[in-house]
């Protein structure tokens, strides 16, 4: 929501080493207004079903955990990616894992998916133990699909895959 930017930046400062081989987003740490700025436009993007940004507050002190979504959306099959970071204050508690457990029967559920994706580099192993975890199919690993997010070289992307039985 408009007005999360200082929570959100300030776990993007405190996880900037975690998530920076990982994320473009990460590669420096934002300032507070820009945060506010990026999510204000997630917030625009919710509201016209776009892209369904989420974010992750521990239910019983309030605090930031992380950010969660369904992203890529293509509403004419219904089908949608998930992604995910969380501060890593909050790491190895299994926050993220229940999050993003939720979150795909949401997508099931009430949004009538007929695919769920997650994708993730090989090598965040940590990133990859989530679709592992909750029953996702590794449909594939896309080689040399992307930049890695240092801009040396190629990555590859895992694709994991739920869908509707």
């Amino acid at each position: 929501m408009p007005g999360d930017g200082k929570v959100v930046q300030q776990a993007v400062e405190h996880s900037v080493h975690d998530l920076k081989p990982w994320l473009a987003f990460a590669k420096e740490v934002p300032s507070i207004d820009s945060m506010e700025a990026n999510i204000r436009q997630s917030h625009a993007e919710f509201l016209l079903r776009e892209d369904l940004r989420l974010h992750i507050f521990h239910k019983e002190s309030g605090e930031f955990i992380g950010s969660t979504g369904l992203h890529r959306i293509n509403w004419d099959i219904r089908s949608f990616e998930i992604g995910y970071w969380i501060d890593s204050r909050h790491s190895g508690k299994g926050y993220m894992l229940e999050a993003v457990d939720g979150l795909t029967k949401f997508a099931f559920e009430i949004l009538q998916a007929n695919r769920v994706e997650i994708r993730c580099d090989p090598e965040n192993i940590r990133s990859r133990k989530i679709p592992e975890k909750l029953g996702f199919d590794l449909e594939g690993i896309l080689k040399k699909n992307s930049l890695a997010i240092n801009g040396d070289g190629l990555r590859d992307t895992c694709v994991f895959a739920k869908i509707k039985e």
